[in-house]
């Protein structure tokens, strides 16, 4: 989800419209407004792309590169200098009390550093015309809407108690369907001096007070009345999804030659995310798990982790234990079966678009509420419970590959994966959404469109 605001011409012959997107320095968070910028590029706009550089962020192109998309160029240019930490510093990838750290750091540093990045455009000739900056987390509508009707008071929510079962009140979230306790984004209950918790309420905020548009990384189809409902206190604007599988299929890396070799959805392919990190005892569950289905498996295991490669079976090449991998990638390969996934957003509008079934084990954040919709609402998956348990990751993957419900499954897949395509295709819900929110800022700088 990406918070817009604009800025007005700062002369009475303006330059072409020029679009600044603002990343958190997380690749959750790079990564799909990056396919924004590209698609806002394609129409002929100048738009820079800027995060705060660290060496745990993989990018294409460096610090100052341009590259001509379509009728319009995308520029590379960091956030950098002032009081941020340089991009040696090691805080910047640190486990989840670091992530504290550096979300502390950033409100504390990149105001300022921000401030001189727009002047600097300025006094270069090539004002920003309108900021588009990646909001806390990129929250499906849905998790928007109930993070939005719980902090403004507007529904009742079942109390922070260990009953998973108790319900939101009936119809209390207009659009969604019947929502429980253990269906709820983390958040919710979280104590207010929680950093993230305040993130999030000043977000919250800003998009209520101060965003002229609500990017999100979603497609009408998807979330339609979840959408329509939400547009009644925000103006709502899908453009997802932002993924694009069509970029893959021409390259080739270690692990699609690996995948090559085998038969169509048969690999059952494992990966939970860039801040998920399971202990030596899960990983070695799950791998026992994995192995005893007899399915060959690619596992993505972080590197900084201390699961260590002796806990994976012997497999006769069965197993692929990757530290990184490009996932939309893989998720696009025809191999591919079945996604076992933590089911943050990114991955599941990535699985939703590539029709992949999955098997959800959310952790925290959205993903539960994610999870929920992936299973009860979309219907392309099961839930495999915790902790996490041999004989369940076998149950669960064996469910969704070869069960009764299977088929039907693959089937339901198939349909979202056709949907998606269809919104970004010319035309399409979201392509109508991009389109709209480039002849916004046109129409704002006051340049004509060529």
């Amino acid at each position: 989800m990406a918070e817009v605001t604009s800025s007005p011409p700062m002369s009475s012959s303006p330059p072409p419209a020029h679009v600044l997107l603002v990343s958190a320095p997380l690749q959750g968070h790079v990564n799909p407004l990056l396919v924004l910028g590209r698609r806002l590029a394609s129409r002929g706009l100048l738009v820079t792309f800027s995060t705060v550089p660290h060496a745990g962020l993989k990018f294409t192109h460096g610090d100052g590169a341009a590259v001509a998309v379509g009728r319009g160029t995308l520029r590379f240019e960091h956030l950098q200098g002032g009081a941020l930490w340089p991009p040696n510093e090691p805080r910047y990838c640190a486990p989840t009390a670091g992530g504290e750290m550096l979300l502390r750091h950033l409100e504390d540093a990149a105001p300022a550093a921000l401030a001189r990045f727009l002047r600097h455009h300025s006094d270069a000739g090539r004002p920003v015309s309108c900021v588009v900056s990646a909001a806390f987390a990129p929250w499906s509508c849905a998790v928007l809407s109930l993070f939005y009707h719980y902090f403004y008071s507007l529904a009742d929510f079942p109390s922070n108690n260990p009953n998973k079962a108790a319900p939101v009140a009936a119809a209390a979230v207009p659009g969604l369907p019947p929502v429980f306790a253990g269906d709820l984004p983390a958040l919710i209950h979280a104590t207010e001096n929680l950093i993230w918790r305040q993130a999030l309420v000043a977000d919250l905020r800003g998009l209520r007070d101060t965003a002229s548009w609500v990017l999100v990384n979603t497609f009408h189809e998807l979330e339609r009345p979840a959408i329509d409902a939400l547009r009644a206190h925000l103006p709502i604007t899908p453009v997802g999804p932002l993924f694009e599988p069509e970029n893959h299929g021409g390259d080739r890396d270690d692990c699609t030659a690996w995948l090559d070799a085998w038969p169509p959805r048969s690999v059952v392919f494992v990966a939970f995310g860039s801040l998920i990190k399971l202990s030596r005892d899960e990983t070695a569950e799950l791998a026992a798990g994995l192995a005893a289905t007899g399915r060959p498996f690619l596992l993505v295991v972080r590197g900084d982790s201390n699961n260590q490669p002796e806990l994976l079976p012997d497999d006769d090449g069965r197993c692929k234990l990757v530290e990184w991998c490009e996932q939309g990638r893989v998720l696009s390969h025809a191999a591919v079966g079945c996604f076992v996934t933590h089911c943050g957003w990114n991955s599941t509008t990535q699985a939703l678009a590539s029709g992949v079934p999955v098997v959800t084990f959310p952790a925290w954040a959205d993903q539960p509420t994610n999870a929920k919709f992936l299973e009860d609402v979309y219907g392309v998956g099961v839930r495999l419970p915790r902790p996490m348990a041999r004989d369940a990751v076998s149950r669960c993957v064996e469910e969704v590959m070869s069960g009764p419900e299977a088929a039907a499954m693959r089937a339901r897949a198939r349909e979202w994966k056709a949907a998606a395509s269809a919104a970004v295709a010319a035309g399409g819900s979201s392509d109508r959404g991009v389109q709209g929110f480039v002849d916004a800022v046109v129409s704002l700088n006051g340049a004509g469109d060529d």
